[in-house]
C-alpha cells in the first residue's frame, strides 16, 4: 500500500467535486457530513471549518493505493477498515471524514477527504506527515499481508501528471547519471547538461555536507523527497564505491601483462631425473619425466658385443 499526501487545500468544493463526481466513483464511508447531495457535503465541511477561521488551508486530502496483485483480496469493507487504521496511526481523528473509491486505474485505490479543523475547532497538524506516511503505509502493508511493490521502476510514467511526473523524471535522470560518475562534482556537471541543478546543504558554520537537493525550473526537491536512494548519504556512498572500483580496475594488470610475467618466470626444478615447466597461467606444474630406454635397443647392443667378441676369438 502506498499513501500520497498532497499539500492541504483551501476549497472543500473543488476537492469533493473532484472525488465524488468522478465517473464510477463510490462513497464508501462518511463521518460528520451528509452524503445525499454533493452540495450538502460541501456545506457541512465548510460549516465546521468556521470554528477555526484562521486556518486557511483546512482541506485534508490523502489517497491510498494498493498493488493490482491485491485486487482480489480487497473489498470495500477491507479498504475502509485499513483506511481507518491508517488515519488513527497518522493522528487524524475526531473530525469530519469522507472516503471515496475510484475505478479509473488498474490498481485499487481510495481517496480520503478530511477536515483539518476537528470537531472541537482545533487544528489537526500536518508537520512530518510525509515521513509518518511512509512508515505507516509500510507497516500496514506488512501487517495485512499485502503485496510490496518493486520500486519506482514499475510505475507507469505515462499516467503521471504535475509534480509527480516531474519527480519521476528527476529520479530517472539522476539514477541513470549517478551510475556512471565517480565524484559528486562530476554528477553535478552532468546533471547541469540535462537542465537539473544540484545544491548541497551544509552544517551550520562549517563546510560539512549534510544534505542534497535537486532543482528543475521553478521546482526544488530534497534528494530524499524524490527517493530515499537519492539522499546525500546514500548517493555519496554509491559514488565513492564506484570510484574505488574504477581505481581497482585501472591498477589491475591486463591479461597480456600477466602472460608476459608468467612466460618470463624461471623453470622450476623438481625431483632428480625430472624437469618441470610452469603453464602459461602459472598454476599447476607440468612434470616432464625422462624417457624410458628402449629395451630392444639394449638387447641389440648386447648382441653386437657378443658377436664382436666371438670374431676376435676365432682370429686369434
Amino acid at each position: 500500500m502506498i499513501g500520497k499526501i498532497p499539500k492541504p487545500g483551501k476549497s472543500f468544493g473543488g476537492c469533493i467535486e473532484y472525488n465524488v463526481l468522478k465517473k464510477e466513483a463510490a462513497i464508501l464511508y462518511a463521518d460528520g457530513v451528509r452524503i445525499d447531495k454533493v452540495a450538502h457535503t460541501i456545506a457541512d465541511f465548510n460549516m465546521q471549518r468556521k470554528m477555526n477561521p484562521g486556518l486557511g488551508q483546512a482541506v485534508g486530502h490523502i489517497s491510498l493505493s494498493w498493488s493490482p496483485e491485491d485486487k482480489e483480496r480487497l473489498n470495500d469493507e477491507k479498504m475502509v477498515s485499513i483506511a481507518k487504521e491508517y488515519l488513527q496511526r497518522m493522528k487524524i481523528q475526531d473530525t469530519q471524514l469522507l472516503i471515496v473509491k475510484h475505478k479509473d486505474r488498474a490498481h485499487p485505490h481510495i481517496h480520503i477527504v478530511y477536515n483539518r479543523v476537528d470537531n472541537v475547532g482545533k487544528t489537526i497538524p500536518d508537520n512530518f506527515q510525509h515521513l509518518k506516511n511512509i512508515k505507516v503505509s509500510k507497516e500496514l502493508t506488512l501487517n495485512h499481508g499485502m503485496h510490496i511493490g518493486q520500486g519506482k521502476e514499475k510505475v507507469n510514467r505515462q499516467q503521471l501528471k504535475g509534480i509527480a511526473k516531474l519527480k519521476y523524471e528527476l529520479y530517472d535522470t539522476i539514477k541513470a547519471i549517478s551510475r556512471k560518475v565517480t565524484s559528486m562534482a562530476e554528477l553535478k556537471q552532468e546533471l547541469l547538461k540535462q537542465g537539473i541543478g544540484m545544491q548541497f546543504k551544509y552544517k551550520s558554520g562549517t563546510l560539512e555536507k549534510q544534505g542534497i537537493s535537486f532543482s528543475k525550473g521553478d521546482y526544488k526537491f530534497k534528494g530524499s523527497e524524490i527517493d530515499r536512494s537519492l539522499s546525500y548519504g546514500r548517493l555519496s556512498k554509491q559514488i565513492e564505491q564506484q570510484a574505488q572500483q574504477k581505481q581497482a580496475e585501472e591498477n589491475r594488470p591486463s591479461l597480456a601483462q600477466q602472460l608476459r610475467e608468467v612466460i618470463n618466470k624461471e623453470p622450476v626444478k623438481e625431483q632428480s631425473g625430472h624437469h618441470s615447466a610452469i603453464d602459461l597461467f602459472g598454476r599447476i606444474p607440468i612434470i616432464t619425466p625422462e624417457p624410458e630406454p628402449d629395451p630392444y635397443r639394449r638387447r641389440k647392443r648386447k648382441g653386437q658385443s657378443n658377436d664382436q667378441d666371438q670374431s676376435q676369438g676365432i682370429s686369434r
